[in-house]
């Protein structure tokens, strides 16, 4: 069982809270043509109406496929988990078919990676609270290089084609971290316009000419892979910063992209 790890921190850990605090963040309209996202992950005060605004979109799914940064520095490089997640909005269970399916030529079972590993656990109350009977498959990257995430996109295409699983993939990323409010939206705009553009290599580019600090960028990558094989569109929904509701002076920026096909 992977047990919450930031439950009363990034979120409220009783049930009642939780909920009325997701009440507050989502409404719900899904779009059936969203095939993939990407949410931000900071604690919920922060980044939950950006996460909100998003997840209100997504359609139902039989499997999420969660895409996160490691930022703990555990675990084996591309970690999927096959654990039952706990939340307090109750359990969900790791697809083991659909992890079975997958090719594992970079992917492979690890818990390490994700026992301390927020920026997967914050996306599954969101799904919890907007939908029913789905699994769940978390995939922690230590790896964030162009290739690595080619590779985990097609893994997941592959898996998806052995299954036929009506999957919906989340990528979870924060945008630039801890600058001024200003510096951030311009950097943030940069980026931003590179993943509408759906041109990985161009995105790529950005990410290091900026020396961006994007934290899931890899996770963001593996959206717009998955999401050009579906012939998807990116389309910014919400952005923000934690500027809005604390200091402007030392932000970190979100943006919410849904990927409609």
């Amino acid at each position: 069982m992977r047990r919450p790890a930031v439950a009363g921190t990034f979120y409220p850990s009783k049930r009642d809270e939780l909920e009325k605090m997701l009440r507050k963040f989502t409404i719900p309209k899904k779009d059936p043509s969203v095939v993939a996202c990407i949410s931000p992950h900071a604690g919920y005060i922060y980044s939950g109406k950006t996460a909100g605004a998003v997840h209100s979109l997504l359609p139902d799914a039989e499997t999420f496929v969660i895409v996160c940064p490691n930022h703990t520095g555990l675990g084996l490089p591309v970690a999927v988990s096959t654990d039952t997640w706990l939340t307090p909005l109750g359990k969900v269970e790791s697809d083991l078919e659909f992890i079975k399916a997958m090719p594992k030529k970079i992917v492979a079972e690890d818990e390490e990676a994700h026992v301390e590993e927020h920026s997967g656990e914050v996306q599954i109350p969101f799904l919890q609270f907007l939908h029913s009977n789905f699994k769940i498959v978390v995939i922690c990257l230590r790896l964030q290089d162009e290739e690595t995430t080619k590779e985990v996109a097609e893994e997941i295409i592959e898996a998806e084609k052995r299954t036929g699983r009506k999957i919906v993939l989340v990528a979870s990323s924060d945008m630039h971290h801890y600058l001024s409010d200003a510096e951030c939206r311009k950097r943030d705009r940069i980026v931003i316009d590179a993943i509408l553009s759906m041109d990985v290599a161009k995105y790529y580019k950005k990410i290091y000419e900026l020396d961006a600090s994007v934290c899931g960028y890899g996770a963001i990558a593996v959206a717009m892979y998955y999401s050009k094989e579906k012939n998807a569109k990116a389309n910014l929904v919400d952005y923000s910063t934690s500027g809005d509701v604390a200091d402007k002076h030392f932000v970190v920026g979100y943006a919410g992209i849904v990927f409609r096909s």
